[in-house]
């Protein structure tokens, strides 16, 4: 156990927009809800998996929907404590801890103001070791875990409690109702006991955030290129350099869809990378090769800063290195290449570590 304050979540925030592959939000809006809380309500308590007893019930939060939506809907936190709340109600028993859904910009840092103002702990753990665009896409899913009940609320102080037959049949309703309350909801989802996280979450997620974050913040004074030193210890791969040149991107079906394309700099000059994405980045192609695909993490970071660029916040002329990383194990099963591989996105490419992808090339 150890506490989060104000540094930790700064930190935090850079790493989490990295991890969450372009998607799961502004960052920047959730880090201001999470120093706000901190600073009315004092540090936050971060336990590690094995601190949790195996009957505890925990529930992961975060945020539904379009990510451009919340640039100009941003939520109070009133809606994270309605969802709370209203699940604890129904379950009749107390929810112990928090953590975050996934590792994306805003959803990592919405447990952490949650968890401020309830006066809860925060598991260093999430269900994804990155960002995905559906709620069935989640390592609790692999395992079985059921996505509900859970509970969806809005900033007009709607709550709508859902119990699906599946997690495939949770992520059609919740999507249709967060459409109809505005393309952003607050949700309250997965309840599990602490034996199942311990099976199915993937770990230390938050360390590594802050470690990505960290060392952002400290490479200039420190001399070293930040770009490098993040695929040092996330096991990357630089996959391009260049500058936008289109985006095309809209908002529709609850998601954020687009491509953007980017000409190529330096050793990449003549070359074009196409960028796919739904919320997250998804697959990452030049004209004649495949980079890195879905469920391997694809990230775009700022030439100079090292700092991640997320979907919304692409624009023409930015100068950018793309990278890519290697997902969890977890969804290199079958399993997980059928929930969140190349092909569930309607990509017609095979699923190839993007490791291997760098070594060999695949055209």
């Amino acid at each position: 156990m150890r506490l989060l304050g104000k540094q930790e979540i700064e930190d935090i925030a850079v790493g989490a927009a990295l991890l969450g592959t372009g998607g799961g939000g502004d960052p920047y809006i959730g880090k201001l809800m999470a120093l706000q809380a901190v600073e009315e309500y004092g540090p936050i308590q971060l336990l590690s998996i094995d601190e949790i007893g195996d009957d505890d019930i925990v529930v992961p939060t975060g945020m539904m929907g379009a990510p451009t939506v919340m640039v100009e809907k941003a939520p109070s936190g009133e809606e994270a404590i309605a969802t709370f709340k209203t699940l604890e109600a129904y379950l009749g028993e107390p929810i112990v801890a928090t953590m975050p859904i996934e590792a994306g910009g805003i959803n990592s840092m919405l447990p952490l103001a949650l968890a401020a103002k309830l006066k809860l702990p925060v598991i260093d753990v999430d269900g994804m070791g990155r960002a995905f665009p559906e709620l069935q896409m989640t390592t609790f899913y692999l395992d079985g875990v059921s996505a509900t009940p859970m509970v969806i609320s809005d900033e007009k102080g709607n709550a709508a409690l859902l119990n699906t037959i599946d997690n495939l049949w949770a992520e059609r309703l919740a999507r249709n109702a967060t459409i109809q309350m505005g393309g952003s909801v607050m949700m309250a989802i997965y309840p599990m006991k602490g034996k199942n996280l311990k099976q199915s979450g993937i770990p230390n997620i938050l360390q590594l955030e802050e470690e990505i974050g960290r060392s952002i913040r400290l490479a200039k004074a420190e001399g070293y290129n930040p770009i490098e030193k993040i695929l040092e210890i996330t096991d990357g791969f630089q996959l391009f350099r260049g500058k936008v040149t289109d985006i095309n991107r809209k908002t529709e079906t609850g998601f954020t869809r687009g491509t953007a394309t980017i000409d190529g700099l330096y050793k990449y000059r003549g070359e074009k990378l196409s960028l796919r994405f739904q919320n997250e980045h998804l697959l990452a192609v030049t004209e004649n090769k495949l980079l890195c695909v879905t469920p391997d993490l694809i990230a775009v970071l700022d030439e100079e800063t090292g700092l991640p660029i997320t979907t919304e916040g692409l624009r023409y002329g930015a100068r950018c290195v793309v990278i890519g990383m290697p997902c969890d194990e977890k969804w290199r099963t079958k399993k997980g290449i059928e929930t969140c591989g190349p092909s569930y996105f309607g990509y017609d490419v095979e699923y190839i570590p993007v490791e291997k992808l760098m070594t060999e090339g695949a055209e």
